[in-house]
């Protein structure tokens, strides 16, 4: 066996695909095997692997060991002269392979080996070689002079960017998401440390080959499409503490007790300010507009209020009283706030009539609360009226202001004018503007390009792909996807990197896959496009449910002193309705016939009631329940839930569902 590659996946189902079509291409005349290791993923994963690559070796964890341990557990098994450490979210070349293995038959003192790596752009990716994080290096990272120097041999050691990124170099350390190992070589120095979870493992690993006596090679001739989460990951506080804490750990492990002090000083020093900016920048993202809108709504109300009482009310003089102000308004405003944000206003992108329908439902419950309030407390419905009728105006408005001035990622409604250039065999490109049809984008334009560079099908192809700068200008097009079934890996990394246009995404359709993947980021959300099923655990069906949840939970304490004549088990209806609203439990969930159907259901929260209780003569056969409980995860409405309570009301006292057994009788 000459090769054996190794993938890590934990939830990255859309790119594990991806990136397996591309290993099942570049391994087509070379002896190989592939293995996953699964960490516990919940994304159904297992069941695309099981489904579409029945040729991978799979390693199925039950909890998630991290980065290194899941490594180790393949190599052990690895029967290569090679060994791959491949991350799930690249694309390889069609001749990646091919090259790498040539390349260390020639040296056989190459014990590791990197390769060039761009992003979802095309743009080259900086940590394709590094250096040794000694503290000097890591203190020009963390102060910005390696940045501010990039071409000095002293300053710009960390991403050895003084070095030609065109030409085959020796390195210090080579990338996890790609990292080549000869097997022979980590016979001799051992496996990856599996003290280091997620986080600084290749550092270490590629430290202990030099040290062995081996050479680290950058190898540029052949690359790799590296969708890297780092725009999103160095945001998260959990990030932070992980990666510098790994970076101590090598510290301990290698350096002087002297310079391992001064390392983790630095280090800690960094984690201190990476983490403060980190909860600064979360903060502010998710309170900058709620706190905006409620500035906004106090002082118009302010205004009105100054009008009313002075001209309307108060006209001989007084005023309102300052509990109002104080008081009464503040949770007016929160009100709107709560029912704004519980109608999905908050939700992205912005729906004006969620705004418009969570300012309404704040104002009925807020009159609603009014009336039941003493006389001294009602200070004038008018302005309460009024100051919707503001709010509404004023909301409105600012997500106008911050979508034109481009502040907080505010777009109102989905953008109907993005223009999309699809490229590949008119059978393939039709497949996928549907695919694109299909998801919530509503895209303003489609245009398909012939990928094999010739003039057929005019009357459905725009152009050919030899035609492309031409045409994205002409067109407008804002994304342009490629679809991989019908063009090389290498091709397509040829053009990303040739269409030099800052304004255009690109994006990849996998052959026979729901998903098209692009960005630079794999923790991008919004470019990730897959068929837009009413899944339960879209942001807006978990709120909806968890409210249904808290509201029902209430609504059942109200007619206790009735249901407890009704319900089976009385004592356990009132511990169901406390479990319920602490948010262990929720009222209707899933009933699995197998724990193998797990990991194709998204995870929610354990159940007192399953779907088949909608069902007067419930039927126990597995297939059945299955099949039904895959609907109402696929299908959901709260409504459903609304149903199965009331269908299965009597059942309410019961125990949360366990799995069934595979052959209930």
């Amino acid at each position: 066996m000459k090769l054996s590659i190794i993938l890590v996946n934990y939830n990255v189902k859309y790119f594990l695909e991806q990136c397996l079509y591309s290993v099942r291409k570049s391994i087509k005349d070379i002896e190989a095997e592939v293995f996953v290791v699964d960490n516990n993923s919940v994304d159904g994963s297992i069941r695309m692997l099981e489904e579409k690559f029945p040729e991978v070796i799979l390693i199925r964890n039950k909890t998630n060991e991290g980065f290194s341990k899941a490594n180790n557990q393949a190599i052990q098994q690895a029967k290569g002269e090679y060994i791959l450490l491949l991350n799930p979210d690249t694309i390889v070349e069609d001749n990646t392979f091919s090259k790498i293995i040539n390349f260390m038959d020639g040296n056989p003192k190459a014990g590791g080996l990197g390769v060039k790596m761009l992003d979802g752009k095309g743009k080259f990716l900086p940590e394709s070689k590094r250096g040794l994080p000694t503290p000097a290096v890591a203190f020009y990272k963390i102060f910005g002079l390696a940045k501010l120097f990039p071409k000095s041999k002293l300053y710009g050691k960390y991403h050895l960017t003084y070095l030609d990124k065109n030409t085959i170099h020796k390195v210090d350390v080579l990338s996890g998401a790609f990292m080549l190992l000869r097997k022979t070589v980590l016979d001799e120095i051992g496996l990856l440390d599996e003290s280091f979870f997620m986080y600084g493992e290749d550092i270490d690993m590629s430290y202990r080959i030099t040290k062995a006596g081996y050479d680290n090679y950058y190898f540029p001739e052949t690359r790799i499409i590296h969708y890297k989460g780092e725009s999103t990951k160095k945001s998260s506080i959990n990030y932070v503490f992980i990666f510098y804490n790994a970076m101590i750990i090598f510290a301990k492990k290698h350096f002087s007790q002297k310079n391992a002090r001064l390392f983790s000083f630095l280090i800690k020093m960094a984690i201190y300010l990476r983490a403060g900016l980190a909860i600064i920048n979360r903060f502010i993202s998710h309170i900058f507009i709620p706190l905006l809108d409620a500035v906004v709504i106090f002082a118009g109300i302010l205004l009105i209020k100054d009008y009313w009482e002075h001209n309307i009310i108060y006209t001989d003089g007084g005023h309102y009283p300052y509990i109002f102000i104080a008081v009464a308004l503040p949770i007016y405003i929160l009100i709107w706030l709560l029912t704004i944000y519980f109608s999905g206003g908050y939700d992205r992108p912005v729906k004006k009539i969620k705004i418009l329908q969570g300012i309404f439902i704040g104002t009925l419950i807020i009159l609603v609360i009014y009336s039941l309030l003493s006389e001294e407390y009602r200070f004038s419905r008018a302005l309460i009226i009024l100051g919707a009728m503001w709010a509404m105006i004023a909301l409105l408005l600012i997500r106008y202001l911050l979508q034109s001035i481009k502040i907080g990622k505010t777009q109102i409604g989905f953008d109907t004018s993005n223009r999309f250039l699809i490229i590949g065999e008119q059978k393939e490109a039709e497949r996928v503007a549907d695919l694109l049809k299909k998801t919530t984008l509503n895209p303003g334009f489609i245009g398909l390009i012939n990928s094999k560079g010739n003039e057929e099908n005019n009357n459905v192809f725009i152009g050919h792909i030899g035609q492309l700068k031409e045409i994205i200008p002409i067109y407008k097009i804002e994304e342009v996807i490629f679809c991989a079934r019908d063009i090389p890996a290498d091709l397509i990394i040829d053009k990303m990197s040739e269409l030099n246009y800052s304004e255009v995404k690109f994006k990849i359709a996998p052959p026979e896959s729901l998903s098209i993947i692009g960005s630079n980021s794999i923790n991008a959300p919004g470019d990730l496009y897959v068929i837009n099923i009413n899944s339960i655990t879209r942001t807006k069906n978990r709120r909806n449910k968890r409210m249904l949840d808290i509201l029902g939970s209430l609504s059942l304490l109200l007619v206790s002193p009735v249901s407890v004549f009704i319900v089976n088990n009385p004592i356990g209806y009132f511990f169901n309705v406390f479990r319920v609203l602490i948010g262990r439990y929720s009222w209707v969930g899933y009933a699995t016939v197998d724990k193998d159907d797990i990991v194709k259901l998204p995870l929610i929260k354990k159940a007192i009631l399953e779907p088949t209780y909608a069902f007067k003569n419930r039927k126990n056969e597995a297939e059945a329940i299955s099949r039904l409980t895959l609907l109402y995860a696929r299908n959901y409405k709260f409504t459903n839930d609304l149903n199965i309570i009331y269908k299965g009301f009597k059942s309410l006292g019961k125990k949360s569902i366990d799995l069934l057994p595979k052959n209930p009788k």
